[in-house]
């Protein structure tokens, strides 16, 4: 607990520094709620894309044995362009996805296998989910480190700035009160005691 003094100027100054926590708490309990939200959407999120991907690479599992043979893939597929953007949640610029491109190479029809388009476009697919995947982990790392700092706030505020303040405006209005009274007590003594000298003369 900082060292605090008895005077009514630090009085004031507690009662205003109490003030200040109980209207910022709200806001970062809000924070925190939305957050917490957030995080969870993304959580389901995630959980659905790597679904996707399970039953991508399901689906490719019936013809995988037909990417054994020598293919340069990389010479018929590559990502063009990544496009991404920042979007604000709750005071947090996170990464959005907003679309990717691919540089596709049209095969010669006569030299190359049949399913050649077929596991391009599989490629392809599983290189957006991919993708659009690890944008969500970045976007939820982002977001839980907010969280738990946020957490960290409310908790500081709920449990020990605005506890501490109430007792030192307690601590400093009983000082201030013991003090009144003895003044009080000291100004009675001192008219009994003038009384007295009067009469005695």
């Amino acid at each position: 607990m900082a060292k605090i003094k008895y005077t009514k100027t630090e009085l004031k100054q507690q009662r205003d520094a109490l003030r200040r926590f109980e209207r910022y708490l709200p806001t970062l309990q809000l924070k925190k709620q939305q957050l917490q939200m957030e995080v969870r959407q993304l959580e389901l999120k995630i959980e659905a894309k790597a679904r996707e991907e399970e039953e991508a690479r399901d689906d490719l599992a019936h013809w995988v044995k037909l990417f054994s043979e020598p293919i340069p893939f990389e010479q018929y597929l590559r990502i063009g362009e990544v496009h991404r953007s920042v979007n604000n949640i709750a005071g947090v610029n996170i990464p959005v996805l907003d679309d990717v491109t691919f540089e596709r190479t049209l095969p010669d029809l006569f030299l190359s296998p049949p399913w050649l388009d077929d596991g391009l476009d599989m490629l392809e697919k599983l290189a957006r989910l991919r993708l659009e995947r690890l944008i969500i982990e970045e976007q939820h790392r982002l977001l839980a480190q907010e969280l738990r700092i946020t957490t960290q706030r409310v908790n500081l505020f709920e449990k020990v700035k605005i506890p501490e303040t109430r007792e030192n405006i307690r601590v400093i209005r009983i000082f201030i009160g013991d003090q009144q009274t003895a003044e009080v007590a000291r100004a009675k003594m001192a008219k009994d005691r003038a009384m007295k000298a009067e009469a005695q003369r």
